[in-house]
Formats: C-alpha cells, sequence, structure tokens
C-alpha cells in the first residue's frame, strides 16, 4: 500500500495553469503553525509567570485574581475559546469588531488565535510556575527578606530564577502542546498545518499522503523543541532538584 502512494503530488501545482506546488502549500502552512505557536509562547509564558507569582503572594486579592484566572482557562476547551475569542468578542466590543472589519480576514485569525492560545497556555504555565515557586525552601524566601528586598524584589532575585530552573522539564511538554494545539486554529479559518493538509486532502482525494507529510512536520519540529529544551535544562539543571543537576 505504501508502495502505491503517490509522492510526486507534492511536486504539483494546486491549480493547473499555476506555479505554486503542495508541498509549498504545506510550508506555508507550517510557517503560520511555527509563527502562532512562537507569538503564543511569549504571551504564555510572561502571562503564566505573572499569574503564577500571583498565585503564591501574601495578598489575597492577586492570589484571587490569579486562582480565578487560572481555574477560568482551564475549564473551558480550548476550541471553545477560539469560537469566542473570533466570533463572540467582537461582537461584545464594537472598537475590535470595526478594527477587525478593516484588517485582512487571515491577520485578524492570527491574533484571535495568538491570544486564544496564549492565554490558554498562559494558565497552565502559571501552574508549573507556582510549582516551581512553592517547591523551593521557605528559607530562601526569607532570606531575601533578611537582605532588604521587598516582595517583588525577592521574587524576581531570588525565587525566580530558582523557579525557572526547575520547571523546565514540564515546561518542555507544555511547549510541545502548544505546538500542537496550535492545531485547533484550523475551525475559525486560519491556514495552518493541519488546515493546509486537510485542504489538500480534500481537493486531490490524497488523504493518506497529505497527512503522513503533516505528521513528519510536526514530529520534526516538536523533536526540535524537545532537543532545545533539553539542553537549556541540562545548562541550567540545579543539583539536587532535576536528574540533570547530578
Amino acid at each position: 500500500m505504501i508502495n502505491d502512494l503517490n509522492w510526486l503530488l507534492f511536486f504539483q501545482p494546486i491549480v493547473e495553469g499555476e506555479t505554486i506546488v503542495w508541498w509549498e502549500m504545506l510550508m506555508s502552512g507550517l510557517f503560520w503553525t511555527l509563527g502562532l505557536s512562537l507569538v503564543a509562547g511569549v504571551i504564555a509564558f510572561f502571562v503564566g509567570s505573572l499569574m503564577g507569582v500571583f498565585r503564591t503572594t501574601s495578598s489575597k486579592a492577586l492570589s484571587l485574581i490569579g486562582n480565578t484566572y487560572v481555574e477560568f482557562f482551564r475549564n473551558i476547551p480550548l476550541i471553545v475559546q477560539f469560537f469566542i475569542w473570533y466570533f463572540v468578542v467582537p461582537e461584545l466590543v464594537p472598537a475590535i469588531k470595526s478594527w477587525s472589519i478593516e484588517q485582512d480576514p487571515t491577520f485578524v485569525q492570527f491574533v484571535a488565535s495568538v491570544l486564544c492560545l496564549g492565554l490558554y497556555t498562559g494558565a497552565r504555565v502559571a501552574e508549573q510556575v507556582k510549582s516551581g515557586i512553592l517547591s523551593l525552601p521557605i528559607g530562601q524566601r526569607y532570606a531575601g527578606y533578611a537582605m532588604g528586598f521587598t516582595e517583588a524584589e525577592t521574587y524576581r532575585f531570588v525565587l525566580l530564577p530558582m523557579a525557572y530552573r526547575i520547571i523546565v522539564p514540564p515546561m518542555t511538554s507544555e511547549a510541545m502542546n502548544l505546538i500542537k494545539n496550535s492545531s485547533v486554529a484550523l475551525t475559525i479559518g486560519l491556514t495552518e498545518l493541519t488546515f493546509r493538509t486537510r485542504e489538500m486532502g480534500e481537493m486531490t482525494f490524497a488523504f493518506l499522503e497529505a497527512y503522513i507529510a503533516a505528521t513528519i512536520l510536526y514530529v520534526i519540529v516538536a523533536m526540535t523543541v524537545n532537543r532545545v529544551m533539553a539542553h537549556i535544562e541540562k545548562k541550567v539543571a540545579v543539583p539536587g532538584y532535576i536528574a540533570g543537576g547530578k
């Protein structure tokens, strides 16, 4: 069966007479997948770090904000959140609707996907940051206070640098999940890799070839992220906390 697959299809024009071929179309989808994952990852890291800190501070108000954020975004299915950001929010906020009408539809889909995926993943990052901070001996916090640091400075100079080094392994999983979750963006029309793969299958009926190619591309990207994170883990490992530090 594998021998019957038409691999030359990837070098055939999408439309007769056009110059763009199917492998170029898949690579354009991969470009959107990588762009979405990268920007959403940056948002997730900063928002998740902030919410993770909020959940471990002495302030009940900040703790409530952090806990509410995490519970809200973790308990709503990701696909529903995509629909909310793309279809519901513009209807509720006229200024956003007016802006989106004036923009290229693909750009609007990208922005909505970035916000949705970034904030959703941020809730998961917040859990990891909280776990990293709470795993540290309480003496480190007191040492920061003893040096005259404020609570904010204690987090910045004492707790977070250590916590980030401890949570590299679980953050590796979150980074890989982020790439896989980016495929849900096809539900609002973003032409990322899964969208292009389905499009190729529907137009050529070569579903097997299309999804084998997409699978290979996803594996390459995910394993690249895995190896980069493994290298970072080895470099920043804290002896006594993670295996890489031995």
